[in-house]
């Protein structure tokens, strides 16, 4: 499982011309799932996500999780993180996880991760062709993979 973390000012996906997730001051999370992600994927990135000390704390200093700051999360699925370019000009999505396995380990990681938060954490639409937009706090932007945790 990949997840590529922006800490955002404010962030929202739009389908169809209707916001469908929207928030403020928080974290953005675009998530990719491959073939083998498990439920141990889950729980590791769900963890590290939600006590990443990322955001200031009264020195100006990274030392806040999005749950000290009262953030709030917008998950988006985003299989184009499985890409491979090795070949050619035409990227391969072949390490991408179907639909049929993602989209049920994608809503288990949304819901494991407000539990943590103990908050709901808004989503875009799964398999629809979404706009997101955002405002990058930091810039800050975070690129973590559960199968190579460190």
């Amino acid at each position: 499982m990949r997840i590529l973390i922006q800490r955002v000012s404010s962030a929202q996906v739009t389908v169809a011309q209707h916001v469908i997730g929207k928030i403020d001051h928080g974290l953005l999370l675009l998530l990719g799932v491959t073939h083998t992600d498990t439920t141990a994927d889950i729980e590791l990135l769900a963890n590290k996500i939600s006590n990443l000390r990322i955001f200031d704390d009264e020195q100006g200093v990274m030392n806040r999780s999005v749950i000290d700051v009262a953030g709030e999360v917008l998950a988006v699925s985003q299989f184009t993180l499985y890409a491979s370019c090795k070949k050619g000009n035409r990227p391969s999505w072949s390490a991408a996880a179907p639909g049929a396995i993602s989209e049920p380990l994608f809503e288990q990681f949304v819901a494991t991760l407000a539990q943590k938060l103990g908050r709901p954490v808004a989503t875009g639409q799964f398999g629809a062709d979404m706009q997101v937009s955002l405002t990058n706090n930091g810039p800050v932007t975070i690129w973590l993979d559960s199968k190579q945790p460190d």
